[in-house]
């Protein structure tokens, strides 16, 4: 499948410098980059479709360069920002790109193997931090006027706010970026720069800046950012707040397998066709599924397991698919603790005296005590409908809770119909 087909199946292109650039990489030989700002010591999923850009490039024999905003970290895109990000110091910005560049290798080769499609890792804080301002200023900020930059909607969006403004900080850094364009392609002959369509405006201003200074050719690629139905940023906890993250300390393989499985049918056929390198006929029959048998969620199994798999590994994937399962059956005693806690991590919990499981405790009081019913008549109720069940064993009436029953001498897993959990410690 050539490069510009596969692009156009999956909806990957949303603006272009030049529709000529396709072609160009479907014959291979142009070398390409992304940025990463290192915000947080960990890149996220949003950021997950860059990297896939990177690699659907480098398959198609082109050079990679993932570019690590050290320099640009410092000082923070305020592309489509509501106010200013926080500055990060030179060393919060160090540790970040530890972890970075740990998750930029699981997805690009930058191996000498790879031959003349060797991806790159570079920093701008190579050049950023060395260039003097008066060289910057005049070998860069010569060759744009303020009125060009205002009229960037990255910039107008804030302008136009009279409560929060642009910094002048923030207002240089669609410069500094032109100027990372600008290394690039003298240093490594790079001729192309991709992202989000939120970087469109920074995108232009550096294929700009590459030709004035050397007459050479510089294109942009920008691809659609994945909403959800709500219109929130894809990659995001429900509330918005929290990013899925590619660390598996910050977000585990099975909190990131739920956030896909979860994901609404709109965000589905994008989801396949952005973050995954299923076949095309594969999607479309997921598509179908999708359409037909909503209910059986294939497209995001699907995207969950590919997903999951790239970022952590085929195991990782494979034991957060057994570890879903489990929440509804009684599998669930058979997972390791580490992944026991990971399963029941947002579910409410409590501790019980483990002198007091020697006799057991009736399973009416626990769903008292835990809350998961407000009064004993009504937990009567609950057990009398087949609706509680402990370790996903359905509780009849007048049973206890004892040790027996405790999960790696610690746990029991009270669930009240299909998705309230408690968990219940010994202590």
């Amino acid at each position: 499948m050539k490069l510009r087909d596969d692009w156009e199946f999956r909806g990957l292109v949303h603006q272009t410098t030049d529709d000529a650039v396709l072609d160009r990489l479907t014959s291979g030989g142009v070398t390409a980059y992304i940025g990463f700002d290192p915000t947080a010591r960990s890149l996220h999923l949003g950021n997950l479709m860059q990297l896939c850009t990177l690699r659907r490039l480098q398959m198609a024999g082109n050079r990679p360069i993932a570019l690590a905003g050290g320099g640009t970290g410092l000082i923070g895109d305020p592309s489509f920002k509501a106010v200013e990000r926080p500055l990060l110091t030179i060393e919060q910005i160090e540790d970040n790109l530890v972890g970075i560049r740990e998750q930029l290798g699981r997805i690009l080769d930058f191996t000498e193997s790879a031959g003349a499609t060797q991806a790159l890792l570079l920093n701008n804080a190579d050049w950023l931090t060395t260039v003097t301002l008066t060289d910057f200023l005049r070998d860069v900020g010569k060759h744009f006027t303020v009125n060009q930059m205002i009229a960037k909607d990255t910039v107008k969006s804030r302008l136009d706010r009279d409560d929060v403004g642009l910094s002048f900080t923030e207002f240089s850094y669609m410069l500094l970026q032109a100027y990372d364009f600008l290394r690039l392609n003298l240093d490594h002959d790079c001729t192309l720069q991709l992202g989000g369509s939120d970087q469109w405006g920074n995108i232009t201003i550096g294929t700009e800046l590459v030709r004035k200074v050397t007459g050479h050719s510089a294109d942009g690629v920008t691809t659609p950012l994945l909403l959800r139905a709500d219109g929130q940023k894809f990659g995001k906890s429900e509330t918005g707040n929290e990013h899925v993250w590619l660390d598996a300390s910050m977000t585990s393989p099975f909190a990131m397998h739920q956030f896909l499985l979860n994901a609404d049918d709109v965000a589905a056929p994008a989801m396949l066709r952005f973050f995954t390198f299923l076949d095309h006929e594969t999607i479309l029959e997921l598509d179908e599924a999708t359409r037909s048998v909503p209910q059986e969620r294939r497209a995001q199994r699907a995207a969950a397991n590919a997903i999951v798999t790239l970022v952590h590994g085929e195991d990782a994937a494979a034991r957060a698919e057994r570890a879903g399962e489990a929440l509804f059956n009684e599998s669930i005693a058979e997972l390791d603790e580490a992944t026991l806690l990971q399963v029941v991590a947002d579910a409410p919990s409590s501790n019980v005296v483990g002198s007091e499981l020697i006799d057991g405790i009736d399973i009416v009081e626990l769903l008292v005590r835990t809350e998961l019913a407000t009064s004993l008549g009504e937990a009567r109720r609950f057990i009398e409908q087949g609706g509680v069940y402990v370790n996903n064993v359905r509780i009849e009436s007048g049973a206890k809770v004892d040790a027996t029953q405790l999960l790696h001498g610690r746990y029991v897993i009270l669930r009240r119909g299909r998705r309230q959990l408690h968990l219940v410690v010994a202590a």
